[in-house]
């Protein structure tokens, strides 16, 4: 697709085919073995530990004897498509659209057991003996 002898310079034939022009003059390496060993390690560490992050990851390799740095460890990750599942911020706010329910127990005083649950399933309560 890209000629060197076209007539159109390496960049304007990277615009029109909508390709980063950094990407014509270099090839891509191939993975070591090495890296490949480790990002198999990483991967069998994903499924034991699949909260753990780049730093987690990198001392779990190094308890391992596996000397590797948190930057090599989250090129891997991402390279792999692996990343940590944790908790993400802002998952407590709403989201418009959902519904919002109302508090049915507001200015109920709840005098007897069980007295909530017969309330909220609309079930007569007989009344206790005395």
């Amino acid at each position: 697709m890209i000629g060197r002898c076209h007539e159109l310079p390496l960049a304007r034939q990277a615009a029109v085919l909508g390709i980063s022009r950094g990407s014509l003059y270099g090839a891509p390496r191939a993975v070591s073995a090495a890296d490949l060993a480790i990002m198999r390690r990483i991967d069998e560490l994903h499924l034991d530990y699949p909260f753990a992050g780049s730093l987690m990851r990198r001392d779990l390799l190094r308890g391992e004897d596996i000397a590797i740095g948190r930057d090599r460890v989250t090129t891997m990750m991402r390279r792999m498509g692996i990343e940590a599942l944790y908790r993400r911020p802002n998952t407590s706010k709403p989201v418009d659209g959902h519904k919002i329910y109302p508090y049915l127990l507001r200015g109920l005083a709840v005098g007897r057991p069980n007295q909530v649950w017969a309330r909220l399933a609309k079930v007569p309560v007989a009344k206790p003996l005395e």
